[in-house]
């Protein structure tokens, strides 16, 4: 029963994954690499970094999910962001091929509402507070007081996307 679900977790959002992929292909022809973590495929490199200075601020990001195929400018962005690209990885296991208009709808609504389209999507708000709630999880546990290296996903002063932010890009898309 355990392989039947594992198997419906990766054929559900098959579609979106399949899109990961075939953008990952002229990634990795020209220099991207690419890592297995965590049941999903990392892919990173110069090309992507290039794609994406070029796009407009508004649009740029630092790493994107699409099914279980995450997008990144590098890898230490990646490992930086992981815990809010995987709360999407989960998000397209729950809604498979619906996962993209759904995060397209909702951003479309915030803006029709005056709000963020990327800050106050409900599928964004959702990672970010799997972020804060992974933050506090390190902040609280017996052994943080040991463990006094920086949260990856921070910046200094908050969230890693402020930081991203202020520089004109988004931290996760």
């Amino acid at each position: 029963m355990r392989h039947v679900l594992r198997a419906a977790r990766y054929a559900w959002p098959a579609l979106p994954t399949l899109v990961g992929l075939v953008l990952a292909l002229p990634v990795l022809a020209f220099g991207g690499t690419a890592r297995r973590v965590g049941g999903t495929l990392e892919i990173a490199g110069r090309p992507i970094a290039r794609f994406v200075a070029r796009m407009p601020a508004r649009l740029r990001f630092q790493a994107i999910t699409f099914g279980h195929v995450i997008l990144g400018v590098d890898h230490a962005v990646l490992a930086a962001v992981r815990a809010h690209e995987q709360v999407h990885v989960r998000q397209y296991e729950r809604w498979g091929p619906l996962f993209l208009p759904l995060y397209v709808a909702s951003s479309a609504v915030q803006l029709a509402c005056g709000r963020d389209p990327y800050r106050d999507n409900r599928f964004e708000r959702a990672a970010f507070a799997a972020d804060a709630a992974r933050c506090d999880e390190r902040v609280t546990s017996p052994s943080a007081a040991a463990d006094r290296r920086p949260h990856p996903g921070r910046a200094a002063g908050g969230r890693a996307a402020r930081g991203l932010r202020a520089a004109g890009t988004r931290s996760a898309r």
